[in-house]
């Protein structure tokens, strides 16, 4: 069951979902809520972004493929990917999952938020990584504080025996 803005408010009141920093109550949309961008980013270092050459996806990691670096904004050329990260870290209990979505605003403007990590585990204790792509035909530039994305809740029927703050591997550090 999807969880409507009453829900999830009653979630947030009872600290069963924990935002932080804390949510403006704007934020809280009829049924998702509304994540802001980081000024951190992930850019692929020029010997992955500018080669032809292919990349054994089973050898080489996304930290070792790119360099962080910390803005305010960035301009992205069209076809081009950057990893962010949401302002704000989300805690679940084990029987919450959320799933990532874009905004129609920017969608409607060629930018997509998630290729296909749109899943936040029940359990989950961390700030979700955004894989941001430029589809426009033109640069398009991001900043720190927008609202970027959006997160739907839903209610899973038992608890997971696995939640992701405790068995995740990569996303306990995030």
């Amino acid at each position: 069951m999807l969880l409507s803005d009453k829900d999830i408010r009653h979630e947030i009141a009872k600290r069963r979902m924990v935002f932080f920093p804390h949510l403006h109550l704007d934020q809280i949309g009829g049924a998702s809520v509304d994540l802001t961008l980081d000024g951190r980013f992930w850019l692929f270092k020029t010997g992955y972004a500018n080669s032809h050459r292919p990349v054994d996806l089973d050898k080489v990691a996304f930290t070792q493929a790119t360099e962080e670096l910390k803005q305010k904004s960035i301009i992205l050329a069209p076809g081009q990917i950057v990893l962010g990260i949401t302002k704000e870290k989300i805690r679940l209990p084990s029987d919450i999952m959320g799933r990532l979505e874009g905004r129609s605003r920017y969608a409607r403007m060629g930018l997509a938020v998630h290729i296909t990590s749109a899943l936040v585990q029940p359990g989950s204790d961390n700030h979700q990584v955004l894989e941001i792509v430029n589809f426009a035909p033109f640069p398009v530039k991001i900043s720190e504080g927008m609202r970027i994305s959006q997160v739907v809740f839903e209610y899973m029927k038992t608890p997971t025996s696995k939640p992701y703050a405790k068995f995740g591997k990569v996303a306990r550090k995030q």
